[in-house]
Protein backbone atom coordinates (compact mmCIF):
# COMPACT_ATOMS: atom_id res chain seq x y z
CA UNK A 1 0.00 0.00 0.00
CA UNK A 2 1.46 3.52 -1.61
CA UNK A 3 1.31 6.05 1.06
CA UNK A 4 1.19 9.93 0.10
CA UNK A 5 4.31 11.82 1.14
CA UNK A 6 2.66 15.52 1.87
CA UNK A 7 5.93 16.87 3.04
CA UNK A 8 7.24 16.77 -0.85
CA UNK A 9 7.39 20.54 -1.75
CA UNK A 10 5.05 20.03 -4.88
CA UNK A 11 2.33 18.88 -2.85
CA UNK A 12 2.35 21.97 -0.51
CA UNK A 13 -0.68 24.31 -1.36
CA UNK A 14 0.80 27.03 0.13
CA UNK A 15 4.15 26.51 -2.08
CA UNK A 16 1.34 26.49 -5.15
CA UNK A 17 0.06 29.71 -3.72
CA UNK A 18 3.02 31.50 -3.18
CA UNK A 19 4.89 30.73 -6.58
CA UNK A 20 1.81 31.78 -8.55
CA UNK A 21 1.65 34.65 -6.84
CA UNK A 22 5.51 35.47 -7.50
CA UNK A 23 4.90 34.65 -11.45
CA UNK A 24 1.87 36.91 -11.28
CA UNK A 25 3.77 39.61 -9.79
CA UNK A 26 6.38 39.08 -12.52
CA UNK A 27 4.42 39.72 -15.02
CA UNK A 28 2.73 42.35 -13.98
CA UNK A 29 5.50 44.66 -13.18
CA UNK A 30 6.53 45.99 -16.06
CA UNK A 31 3.29 46.71 -17.20
CA UNK A 32 3.00 48.56 -14.10
CA UNK A 33 6.28 50.36 -14.49
CA UNK A 34 5.02 52.22 -17.73
CA UNK A 35 2.52 53.80 -15.35
CA UNK A 36 5.29 54.55 -12.70
CA UNK A 37 3.80 52.31 -10.38
CA UNK A 38 4.68 49.60 -8.14
CA UNK A 39 2.09 46.51 -7.20
CA UNK A 40 0.70 47.52 -4.04
CA UNK A 41 0.54 51.27 -5.48
CA UNK A 42 -1.89 49.16 -8.15
CA UNK A 43 -3.85 48.13 -5.62
CA UNK A 44 -4.13 51.15 -3.58
CA UNK A 45 -5.26 53.09 -7.20
CA UNK A 46 -7.59 50.13 -8.14
CA UNK A 47 -10.07 50.70 -5.36
CA UNK A 48 -9.64 54.29 -5.13
CA UNK A 49 -11.00 54.42 -9.12
CA UNK A 50 -13.64 52.12 -8.14
CA UNK A 51 -14.61 54.65 -5.05
CA UNK A 52 -12.60 57.87 -4.76
CA UNK A 53 -12.44 59.43 -1.43
CA UNK A 54 -11.89 56.59 1.08
CA UNK A 55 -10.71 56.82 4.46
CA UNK A 56 -6.91 54.87 4.93
CA UNK A 57 -8.67 52.53 7.48
CA UNK A 58 -11.33 51.21 4.68
CA UNK A 59 -8.39 51.10 1.92
CA UNK A 60 -6.62 48.67 4.04
CA UNK A 61 -9.36 46.61 4.77
CA UNK A 62 -9.80 46.70 1.02
CA UNK A 63 -6.23 45.08 0.95
CA UNK A 64 -6.63 42.92 3.71
CA UNK A 65 -3.54 44.76 5.62
CA UNK A 66 -3.13 47.30 8.38
CA UNK A 67 -2.96 50.28 8.02
CA UNK A 68 -0.09 51.13 9.40
CA UNK A 69 1.56 48.82 6.42
CA UNK A 70 -0.59 51.23 3.84
CA UNK A 71 1.00 54.66 5.03
CA UNK A 72 3.89 54.06 3.09
CA UNK A 73 2.37 53.19 0.17
CA UNK A 74 -0.28 56.05 0.37
CA UNK A 75 2.74 58.64 1.22
CA UNK A 76 4.34 57.49 -2.00
CA UNK A 77 1.44 57.78 -4.28
CA UNK A 78 1.15 61.43 -2.80
CA UNK A 79 4.29 62.11 -3.61
CA UNK A 80 3.86 61.13 -7.47
CA UNK A 81 0.92 63.34 -7.37
CA UNK A 82 -1.49 60.60 -7.96
CA UNK A 83 -3.66 61.53 -4.59
CA UNK A 84 -3.87 63.06 -1.57
CA UNK A 85 -4.90 62.91 2.13
CA UNK A 86 -6.65 64.72 4.48
CA UNK A 87 -8.04 64.59 8.02
CA UNK A 88 -11.77 65.33 7.66
CA UNK A 89 -13.13 68.29 9.73
CA UNK A 90 -15.43 66.62 11.72
CA UNK A 91 -13.51 63.69 12.73
CA UNK A 92 -9.33 64.29 12.42
CA UNK A 93 -8.77 60.58 13.62
CA UNK A 94 -10.13 59.84 9.76
CA UNK A 95 -7.71 60.24 7.11
CA UNK A 96 -9.21 60.66 3.79
CA UNK A 97 -7.66 59.79 0.88
CA UNK A 98 -8.83 60.68 -2.48
CA UNK A 99 -7.23 61.48 -6.47
CA UNK A 100 -5.80 63.93 -7.89
CA UNK A 101 -6.39 64.85 -11.62
CA UNK A 102 -2.84 63.16 -12.38
CA UNK A 103 -4.15 59.54 -10.49
CA UNK A 104 -7.64 59.71 -12.07
CA UNK A 105 -5.84 60.39 -15.61
CA UNK A 106 -4.31 57.50 -14.99
CA UNK A 107 -6.70 55.21 -15.04
CA UNK A 108 -6.86 55.35 -18.46
CA UNK A 109 -3.33 54.44 -18.76
CA UNK A 110 -4.26 51.13 -17.29
CA UNK A 111 -7.43 49.89 -18.93
CA UNK A 112 -5.09 47.49 -20.83
CA UNK A 113 -3.69 45.90 -18.05
CA UNK A 114 -6.54 43.46 -17.03
CA UNK A 115 -6.56 42.48 -20.75
CA UNK A 116 -2.79 42.09 -21.00
CA UNK A 117 -3.32 39.59 -17.68
CA UNK A 118 -6.42 37.31 -18.86
CA UNK A 119 -4.87 36.73 -22.06
CA UNK A 120 -1.67 35.68 -20.13
CA UNK A 121 -3.37 33.61 -17.89
CA UNK A 122 -3.96 31.69 -21.39
CA UNK A 123 -7.90 30.58 -19.86
CA UNK A 124 -11.58 31.79 -20.26
CA UNK A 125 -12.84 34.68 -18.21
CA UNK A 126 -15.47 31.77 -16.38
CA UNK A 127 -11.96 29.80 -15.03
CA UNK A 128 -10.74 32.74 -14.10
CA UNK A 129 -13.71 33.69 -12.52
CA UNK A 130 -14.57 30.48 -10.61
CA UNK A 131 -10.65 30.45 -9.45
CA UNK A 132 -10.85 33.63 -8.33
CA UNK A 133 -14.10 33.19 -6.09
CA UNK A 134 -12.32 30.04 -5.07
CA UNK A 135 -9.29 31.84 -3.71
CA UNK A 136 -11.42 34.33 -2.13
CA UNK A 137 -13.11 31.97 -0.62
CA UNK A 138 -10.40 30.11 0.78
CA UNK A 139 -8.80 33.38 2.29
CA UNK A 140 -12.12 33.65 4.21
CA UNK A 141 -11.58 30.34 5.37
CA UNK A 142 -7.81 30.81 6.41
CA UNK A 143 -9.13 34.41 8.20
CA UNK A 144 -11.25 32.32 10.22
CA UNK A 145 -9.01 29.67 11.07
Amino acid sequence: MATTNYLQLDKQLCFALYSTSLAMTKLYKPLLEKLGLTYPQYLVMLILWERDGLALKDIAEQLHIDSGALTPVIKRLEALGFLHRQRLPDNERTLEIGLTPAGKTLREQAQEIPLHIGMACATGEAEINALREQLQQLRKNLTRA
